[in-house]
């Protein structure tokens, strides 16, 4: 029981600031970053404006997908098919800017199509 008991000699504070501090790097806050030149400073700036932008599209595809989740749901199989087309021009779009891979976009599709073709 070697394992069980390897957090009794830190305090409550240490383990908490610890998990902050991770948090923080998992985040990517700029002030944990410190460039040592302009072209480094400002490769950190676009990088931090890419993830912002990358974060939203990824966002518009779980929409895209739970939209036609929600209508398979419903029931009406035209209205499905509808935002199917829709959603699959999404899910192209961003496997295109490679913000995802070309085979999880694809994946993605087959099994919406499926689930629409197997409603009666």
């Amino acid at each position: 029981m070697v394992g069980a008991n390897r957090w009794i000699g830190y305090g409550l504070c240490a383990i908490a600031a610890s998990w902050l501090i991770i948090a923080g790097f998992l985040r990517g806050f700029p002030e944990s970053t410190v460039a040592n030149t302009a072209q480094a400073a400002k490769r950190a700036r676009q990088s931090l404006k890419r993830r912002e932008h990358n974060f939203g599209m990824r966002t518009s595809l779980r929409t895209a997908i739970k939209k036609v989740k929600k209508a398979i749901a419903a029931g009406d199989k035209s209205v499905a098919v509808q935002v199917l087309q829709s959603s699959t021009s999404m899910i192209d779009k961003i496997a295109d800017k490679r913000i995802i891979h070309k085979n999880k976009a694809s994946r993605h599709k087959s099994r919406l199509a499926a689930a629409i073709k197997a409603m009666a």
